[in-house]
């Protein structure tokens, strides 16, 4: 039994590695923009519509910092070629640049969302997008999201609620009716109590 466990192991091992898909963006040109020819480095539409996209897989964008890297699932923005009225909870810059320009730059961007994903540079004003850097691709489900993309984003910070006064309100003060005692009845209940055991005591005395 013990060999074929290990075996059983060892496939689902090779199955789970096999799953998922680093697809370097535009193959061996990287994703890089010539601003003297105001031309993209390869075509990333023809690259992408040669690949298979699922949930899981990774872009990796061999680039440098004369681009940037967006991810948007918003049709709009993307055909803007900019993230001026983007929004936080649809559009995502993973690469914004740097001062020093032409620095070497990976960015690995994770698929995480199933269906339409777009990916531009939005740097020189969208220049480079509206020339060649941009594209769309589908992202199918395939086997699903691995555990360590499959996290649940943390609960959203809540202020807590002011007393009266406008002070902000303590931990028991925000606990709901009848959830914890005062301080006041922790008193009558430790005064009874000691009453009722000195009151016993007393008579056993007797």
């Amino acid at each position: 039994m013990a060999p074929m466990m290990h075996l059983t192991l060892i496939a689902l091992f090779i199955t789970s590695a096999a799953a998922y898909t680093n697809h370097t963006v535009g193959g061996p040109a990287g994703w890089l923009f010539d601003p003297n020819t105001n031309t993209s480095s390869a075509n990333y539409a023809s690259w992408a519509g040669n690949q298979t996209f699922d949930l899981g897989d990774y872009l990796i964008f061999n680039t440098n910092t004369n681009q940037t890297v967006v991810l948007t699932y918003n049709t709009t923005t993307f055909r803007s070629c900019s993230v001026d009225n983007s929004s936080d909870s649809d559009t995502f810059m993973y690469s914004q640049g740097n001062q020093q320009f032409g620095q070497p730059l990976t960015v690995a961007v994770p698929l995480t969302i199933e269906g339409a994903n777009y990916f531009f540079s939005d740097a020189s004003d969208g220049v480079q997008c509206e020339n060649g850097m941009a594209f769309g691709i589908n992202v199918s489900h395939g086997v699903g999201l691995p555990p360590n993309l499959n996290q649940p984003p943390p609960p959203p910070y809540v202020e807590p609620p002011s007393n009266a006064d406008g002070t902000p309100g303590t931990v028991a003060g925000n606990l709901p009716s009848g959830a914890g005692l005062s301080v006041d009845a922790n008193v009558r209940r430790a005064v009874f109590y000691a009453l009722t055991f000195y009151g016993i005591f007393g008579l056993l005395q007797v």
